[in-house]
């Protein structure tokens, strides 16, 4: 009479543990940081002239200078009133 159609059942799999689910989106959101990362570099950020100006002034070599002499009077003024207290 009629033959029996063969009934194939879905393979089992099994569910994906925590560990892996971590690993499978911690792996994607990585690339997707990665190319973030790699866009930032490739795509120019224009800038506005006021922001440049105000950040940036140059200094002589004079006014470099001044500070680091100031310091080193104050450094040594230092160790002489210290040795005057230990007498």
């Amino acid at each position: 009479m009629a033959a029996e159609v063969p009934r194939f059942s879905p393979p089992e799999i099994p569910e994906p543990t925590l560990l892996e689910n971590v690993l499978r989106y911690g792996l994607f959101f990585g690339a997707v940081f990665q190319l973030v990362c790699v866009l930032a570099i490739i795509l120019p950020v224009s800038r506005s002239p006021e922001t440049e100006s105000v950040g940036f002034e140059p200094k002589t070599l004079e006014a470099v200078k001044k500070p680091k002499a100031a310091s080193a009077a104050q450094l040594s003024k230092k160790a002489k009133k210290e040795s005057k207290k230990k007498r």
